[in-house]
């Protein structure tokens, strides 16, 4: 087979084919006496496999799994496939919870924490993360406390408390704090949690499509190691 025959499948070009051999994720082609390269069906097997984990994994994990595979390290290689999964399981995790938190979001105010209200390190200190990761919040414009006006420090509310844990949960779920920030502005506003639903729905439909893609990738994965010699 020629590379063109492998890209065609695929709808990429022959350059795409001789990249992806240069960088480990298929096994060395031979040449012929003119030095062209030939390919075979288990160079076929390969490139299947490595398109199949992209959306899967990843490129660089895609790229790791075939590396720890041609050289003969296939511990490596599953090592790579289980953390895949075991993202995957939290971030099922991660999205349960936010869910569980959109009850607290459209139920309105929660009663004050505290008389004075919370301190940016009681609250930093609440969600287990650093004065500045509040603050940089903050910058984002996601928290907006008041100022003491005896003092000028920060005083969250109970709102903001609400507002800092969504975000906590929805920067472990990935998203940027662009996206986060807009979520968060809409919940504040009357009718803001449809915002807040439809990133849920769209969460949930990547999570359930790299899944799907996992499976996917496991079979063509599978169907490679057996075609090796």
């Amino acid at each position: 087979m020629r590379p063109a025959d492998l890209a065609r499948e695929h709808g990429i070009s022959t350059q795409a084919v001789r990249n992806y051999e240069q960088d480990g994720f298929l096994p060395p082609a031979s040449r012929t006496a003119s030095g062209y390269r030939i390919y075979t069906q288990v160079h076929a097997s390969a490139l299947r496999a490595f398109l199949a984990l992209v959306p899967a994994y990843g490129h660089a994990t895609a790229g790791g799994i075939m590396n720890a595979v041609h050289d003969d390290d296939l511990g490596r290689a599953l090592t790579l496939v289980d953390r895949g999964h075991e993202q995957l399981l939290r971030d099922r995790e991660t999205l349960n919870t936010v869910r569980k938190a959109i009850g607290h979001l459209t139920t309105g105010a929660a009663p004050e924490p505290a008389a004075t209200g919370w301190s940016i390190g009681e609250l930093a200190h609440r969600l287990d993360v650093t004065a500045a990761t509040i603050r940089a919040w903050e910058r984002a414009g996601i928290l907006v406390p008041r100022r003491n006006p005896a003092t000028g420090y920060r005083v969250f509310t109970a709102a903001d408390v609400r507002d800092a844990e969504l975000t906590h949960l929805l920067r472990r779920g990935g998203y940027p704090l662009e996206h986060i920030a807009t979520v968060v502005e809409q919940v504040r506003t009357a009718g803001g949690t449809e915002s807040l639903v439809d990133t849920l729905e769209t969460w949930q439909e990547k999570l359930t499509t790299r899944g799907v893609a996992m499976l996917d990738a496991a079979g063509l994965l599978s169907a490679y190691l057996r075609s090796r010699p």
